[in-house]
């Protein structure tokens, strides 16, 4: 299969992979036959891209994060968990046993991650932007663990990050939902309520039983960068936890890569440039790198184009190396169409990625 903007894509092509809402509802199935209708639709549902079936690519099988029972019962439970609180009149301490409810998420989605043998981030399913929260906070909580992993920390450690990354944004819950899901640019006011949420988050957390307070301190502290610049304590470098750091990272990269109401997603190299400019003020330099090389940042499918004039789709990555797959030449330097052949970039160093189709 292939990876095609949304804006390419002609009637008669055939869906490789489904669409789901952000309630992880399937809005669109696997290989369903597109109609100029259908592709209106996804204009108007603001995706900027998807995966079609693809005789040249058949043989390309997209790897997956999550096995799809565990993608589908955590964000039913996240849904659920988190629409009840936005029902709420205020918090009460202590009421809404997070820990028994998502303790059990938190296993079975490090339990997935344990049997990859070097797992790493990659693009997730297609998902609409009505709903943004759900699905952030799951794909938030990936990406966190799998830096987490490549770091080193324990098994005990894994699960209190992850019930941080999963838990961060648990505090938008009781922001006005016109202000959460406003189709444009915050103003002042609003957005000095939408910034409560990481305190909010805090106070929510840390008086739940059996979450771990350092779970709290990542919602509080996941918007805080380490030049001072965050909030809502403009807290520096050391002041700020490791943790929230590693969700920082991971929560800014979700956010340019997932559709939103107000933007389209960026592709996975274009959210990797706009975070290393951010490299040394924003975030550690030391965890952009641990985080560049987990991140596979020319997905699989992905139309590309390379310095010797050639262009082919990702067909295979090295964990070892991702930012230099093997790419499945389809034309020559002058677009002549050629027989298909295998440039692995690994090896052939003196060539790189130069442009990207659907980007």
């Amino acid at each position: 299969m292939r990876l095609v903007a949304v804006n390419q894509l002609q009637a008669g092509m055939r869906l490789g992979k489904k669409i789901y809402n952000d309630e992880g509802l399937i809005l669109l199935a696997d290989g369903v036959e597109l109609t100029d209708s259908l592709i209106k639709r996804l204009f108007l549902m603001d995706i900027g891209y998807v995966y079609i079936e693809d005789s040249i690519t058949d043989d390309i099988v997209i790897p997956e994060m999550l096995q799809d029972e565990t993608r589908n019962q955590a964000l039913k439970i996240i849904r659920k968990e988190f629409k009840q609180m936005s029902g709420a009149s205020g918090i009460t301490k202590g009421f809404y046993q997070l820990d028994k409810k998502f303790s059990k998420i938190m296993d079975s989605i490090l339990g997935d991650l344990s049997t990859q043998e070097d797992p790493m981030i990659m693009l997730m399913d297609m998902h609409t932007a009505d709903n943004y929260l759900y699905a952030h906070s799951l794909n938030v909580c990936l990406y966190t663990l799998v830096l987490g992993i490549a770091h080193g920390y324990s098994q005990e450690e894994l699960h209190v990050i992850g019930m941080g990354a999963l838990l961060h944004d648990i505090g938008k819950t009781q922001i006005p939902a016109k202000i959460v899901h406003k189709p444009g640019m915050l103003s002042d006011e609003e957005f000095r309520h939408m910034k409560a949420h990481t305190e909010i988050g805090y106070r929510i957390l840390k008086d739940e039983p059996n979450i771990p307070l350092l779970a709290a301190h990542c919602a509080l502290q996941h918007h805080e960068r380490i030049d001072g610049s965050g909030y809502p304590r403009g807290l520096k470098g050391p002041e700020i936890h490791e943790y929230a750091k590693w969700l920082g990272v991971a929560d800014s990269y979700d956010a340019m890569t997932s559709n939103r109401i107000y933007k389209k997603a960026m592709l996975p190299h274009q959210a990797v440039e706009a975070l290393y400019v951010g490299s040394g003020t924003l975030y550690e330099q030391e965890h952009l790198e641990l985080f560049r090389d987990r991140v596979i940042i020319y997905p699989m499918g992905l139309t590309v184009r390379l310095s010797n004039g050639e262009s082919g789709v990702v067909v295979k990555i090295d964990p070892t190396t991702p930012h230099r797959p093997v790419v499945r030449v389809l034309t020559g330097p002058e677009g002549e169409k050629v027989p298909p052949f295998e440039r692995d970039l690994g090896t052939a160093l003196s060539i790189v990625i130069v442009d990207v189709d659907g980007s």
